[in-house]
């Protein structure tokens, strides 16, 4: 009789969540990581505080992005909408930069400066101050829940809410005046996009860095999936060398490596890694897992260094010189000998200093050619022109005068079109010659008509070309954009 076959379940598609609790270390990148940490957060939300004076009727806060008015101010710097390809510049240089810091220093960004890294870091310390260390916080999830379970959890989110909060808080000053918004936020006056955007980023920040954490550099980060186009075998990353720690044994065990097998490195990542199987998509690059291998090492009276930020060229040269010698100090002696230098220059990173040279050439060009004042000319085109009574035709304008200083400025405005075609302004002052002077409003557009006339009898094609030139006091051209003019379709000559 044969037996019935079992079935067997398939096997799941996504792995149950390993939570991670990192332990607290104490260390020179530890202390690093401080104080980029104190630096990133102070500037976030104490930049919205910071003033500039700019004259009257305009915003005195330092760093601004003015959706009502369509500014960008940054300090001395003001950017407005149809300039937006600064930033497109800003945006190339800071990821020309990246690829370059992540060429020469490996994920340093990813493990120092994110954001995800900067609050999750924040969100551990409060874990740690009110929960306790890694075991202290293992002990509790296992606890039923008691008062003391009750207590700490809740003081926990509190605290990490109230972060979020004030994350999102500050994300709304810098789209409006922070001094004019706080007390028009706390007192329910503040408009549904502010309240919105504050929710949302207090949203996202208690949640990415409160439970999802490593889970974003692991699964949302698309940063991970192709920095390895940027490392090379000469960029600086966290290694473990294996050739000196390697076999793993007790303390006091002979015949071992330095590596004494004590976790303290898996127990310290904040992705939970084992930094000894090598390089992994998870490092972020923190370096924590060096702090804690180096006071292992010190306590031990070994030599520290065992994981450390490493080319892999040199870990293959050091491996290479202490490959034949037994573990000790001979064979840690060869191997330190045979490290070599970082090299900083090489193709790779010539050809992001080249293009980041580049770009800051051509914004800076830019920048010093960038006219402040414009003049943008619509034409009416319903309909395309209109028949006189007297038989003459006439085409209407629409022109936006716009001046990026603070100050008054007086153009006067010339057409340059075919003889007998005459040009009126509405409401335009006219000089000595009959010329209409424009007038422009500081760091803002005026908005002036102009009606171009063809007299009865002139003979012009369907479409002729013209062009609007301000002219400064001094008769020198500032700005000049080009039109049509537009009439009825001459009749076809008899043969």
């Amino acid at each position: 009789m044969q037996a019935k076959a079992v079935p067997v379940s398939p096997a799941p598609l996504y792995a149950t969540r390993q939570k991670v609790y990192p332990k607290a270390v104490k260390g020179i990148v530890r202390r690093a990581k401080w104080l980029i940490l104190i630096l990133c957060l102070a500037l976030y939300y104490a930049v919205p505080l910071l003033r500039w004076d700019r004259g009257p009727e305009m915003p005195d806060q330092a760093v601004l992005v003015d959706m009502t008015n369509g500014r960008l101010f940054f300090f001395f710097v003001e950017i407005w909408p149809q300039e937006v390809y600064y930033l497109t510049g800003l945006l190339v240089l800071a990821a020309i930069g990246l690829f370059a810091a992540t060429s020469l220093f490996g994920r340093v960004w990813c493990g120092f400066a994110c954001p995800q890294t900067v609050w999750t870091d924040l969100f551990m310390w409060v874990e740690r101050r009110v929960q306790g260390d890694r075991n202290a916080r293992m002990k509790l999830d296992l606890q039923p829940w008691t008062g003391e379970w009750l207590r700490k959890k809740a003081l926990t989110h509190a605290i990490w809410l109230g972060i979020a909060m004030a994350t999102g808080g500050a994300w709304i000053m810098y789209f409006n005046d922070a001094l004019e918004m706080t007390p028009r936020f706390f007192t329910g006056q503040a408009s549904l996009e502010v309240y919105f955007f504050f929710g949302l980023f207090t949203a996202t920040t208690y949640l990415l860095a409160g439970w999802a954490r490593e889970q974003v550099c692991t699964y949302m980060c698309p940063w991970p999936r192709f920095q390895a186009a940027m490392l090379d075998e000469n960029s600086l990353v966290v290694t473990y060398r294996a050739w000196r720690g390697e076999p793993r044994g007790k303390p006091k065990g002979e015949g071992h490596g330095d590596c004494v097998d004590c976790m303290g490195c898996v127990h310290v990542c904040p992705t939970g890694i084992d930094i000894r199987d090598g390089q992994q998509m998870e490092c972020i690059g923190c370096g924590l897992c060096i702090d804690a291998c180096d006071d292992v090492m010190g306590r031990l009276g070994r030599q520290k260094g065992l994981i450390a930020f490493e080319t892999l060229t040199n870990l293959a040269a050091a491996e290479a010189a202490a490959k034949p010698l037994p573990p000790g100090p001979a064979r840690l002696a060869c191997g330190m000998q045979a490290r070599t230098h970082l090299r900083i220059v090489r193709p790779r990173t010539l050809l992001y200093a080249g293009v980041l040279g580049l770009v800051v050439a051509v914004m800076a060009g830019s920048w010093a050619l960038r006219q402040t004042t414009s003049l943008a000319v619509l034409r009416d085109r319903a309909p395309n022109f209109v028949r006189l009574s007297d038989g003459g035709v006439r085409n209407g304008y629409a022109l936006k005068l716009g001046d990026k200083t603070r100050g008054v400025e007086s153009y006067a405005l010339v057409l340059e079109a075919p003889a007998g075609l005459q040009m009126v302004v509405q409401d335009a002052a006219q000089d000595a010659t009959g010329r209409p002077v424009l007038t422009t409003r500081p760091d803002g557009i005026t908005q002036w008509r102009a009606l171009v006339t063809a007299p009865p009898g002139l003979r012009l094609p369907e479409n002729v070309p013209v062009t609007f030139t301000l002219l400064d006091a001094k008769g020198r051209a500032e700005v000049s954009t080009a039109s049509v003019f537009m009439g009825p379709k001459p009749p076809e000559s008899k043969p």
